[in-house]
């Protein structure tokens, strides 16, 4: 890692600066300084795009304009007002952060990162850019783009996979972000991460800071940031059960434990573990294993039939599902007393909070091939 001189330090504020205030993004959270403005935008931006998050973000405040209205919401609100940015548990964080504020703080926000980060799910860079931008405070907000702008500009050769590299990021940005305009400097970071600075066909030669950016004057920077390779998500296979009875569709509700935890889904069987559980089962006989798998959790009998569609494939981090449907029509209303989950007419399905990959599931259903006889 290089070390620029304080002076050089003070010609990189002014440049830096002077760029942001021609042409900073015109952003619905930058509008004032509110806490819980920027506390929103800055969970809803964790892996979406900007674009993305604007009328996600408008529609939310709009739903729930103060952390009392946050706090007080009903759960299955929340969940639908954050369907398809994904990662359910930092919507369901936020409330009880929301209720942390309203029980431990009086409603008003602590002002230090240290303090922010003692609220449920902020964490440093939250804290760094709620401190910053709300408070004035001169923290740093790393996220991927300070990473892969101050990787290149000081040329930091560790990898930003490593927990520890965190701190060696905030301790040279800490020399450099000014003590008059941090949140400003934050977000002047975040918009050059965004325009010049991209982590795919960066505009180098027009950036604003290219003079500063050692990583271009040495021709290297496709070398920055470092990042060891991730490791390629592991194959998972599943069937989901599309079971209609008179009244409606089954649905399951994840247990805490799982992924997707607590949202709503067709009922999913495991069908790698029931090759584990029995090594000689053969394809042809997965779908009575299944259907015995889900009788003895449930006390429910399903005649289950592939249905003619395509198998869905979705990838979460560490993981890659393959889902087959599997259907069954249920001539009477089954006794749910067994089953973790609830009957939801047709005509309520829209209301509920569903996860992109129940989505997708649906789709593949409603498109599948209708047998004609």
């Amino acid at each position: 890692m290089i070390k620029w001189s304080d002076k050089k330090i003070k010609e990189f504020r002014v440049t830096l600066l002077n760029w942001y205030d021609a042409n900073c993004r015109d952003l619905p959270w930058r509008q004032d300084h509110e806490p819980y403005h920027i506390w929103v935008s800055e969970i809803m931006l964790q892996q979406t795009q900007v674009a993305t998050v604007i009328p996600y973000y408008q529609r939310f405040m709009k739903q729930f304009p103060t952390i009392e209205a946050l706090a007080q919401a009903p759960e299955d609100q929340l969940l639908k007002a954050w369907e398809g940015l994904g990662y359910y548990s930092r919507v369901r964080n936020m409330q009880r952060a929301a209720q942390q504020l309203l029980a431990d703080y009086d409603g008003q926000w602590p002002q230090t990162k240290a303090e922010l980060q003692e609220l449920v799910g902020i964490g440093p860079y939250t804290a760094g850019a709620i401190a910053s931008i709300a408070f004035n405070q001169p923290e740093p907000a790393v996220d991927g783009n300070a990473f892969r702008v101050f990787s290149q500009l000081l040329e930091i050769e560790v990898d930003i996979t490593k927990p520890q590299t965190r701190g060696i990021f905030e301790e040279a940005i800490r020399r450099i972000i000014p003590a008059d305009r941090p949140g400003d400097f934050n977000q002047a970071i975040m918009d050059l991460g965004a325009s010049f600075m991209t982590a795919k066909n960066p505009d180098n030669v027009h950036s604003p800071v290219r003079e500063f950016n050692q990583a271009y004057i040495d021709g290297r920077v496709a070398e920055f940031p470092v990042r060891s390779k991730r490791l390629k998500p592991v194959d998972k296979h599943y069937f989901a059960l599309v079971l209609q009875t008179p009244k409606g569709y089954l649905f399951q509700q994840r247990a805490s434990n799982e992924l997707l935890a607590k949202l709503w889904l067709f009922p999913l069987i495991d069908t790698d573990q029931l090759k584990v559980e029995n090594p000689d089962l053969t394809d042809d006989m997965v779908i009575e294993a299944a259907e015995n798998k889900f009788l003895a959790g449930t006390e429910i009998k399903a005649d289950l039939q592939f249905v003619d569609a395509p198998i869905v494939n979705h990838t979460f981090t560490h993981q890659k599902w393959h889902v087959t449907l599997v259907s069954a029509e249920l001539q009477n209303q089954p006794d749910l007393s067994h089953f973790a989950g609830q009957v939801v007419p047709v005509e309520k399905l829209a209301t509920m909070a569903w996860p992109t990959l129940q989505k997708k599931l649906w789709t593949a259903y409603e498109k599948r091939q209708i047998k004609l006889f």
